[in-house]
């Protein structure tokens, strides 16, 4: 039996709740309106944030509410 996690937070190692969610894409990789989610928690919000913008990726940061309502990837 496969015990299921809520979701935690896309830090490596970080194993937090998340709270927000990053949508992102690599334009060199995907259609303009294709989006990735990475998951964050209030304590790396930024962080991961900072890595995607510095490379242009990011798109987005909303409020994580439930994994219904977001596409993780």
């Amino acid at each position: 039996m496969v015990e299921e996690l809520p979701p935690q937070c896309s830090a490596k190692g970080c194993r937090a709740s998340a709270a927000w969610q990053l949508l992102w894409n690599n334009p060199k990789l995907h259609t303009p309106e294709y989006r990735k989610t990475w998951l964050a928690c209030d304590e790396h919000r930024v962080s991961l944030g900072a890595f995607l913008e510095a490379r242009s990726f990011l798109k987005e940061v909303t409020p994580f509410v439930s994994s219904e309502d977001a596409g993780v990837s």
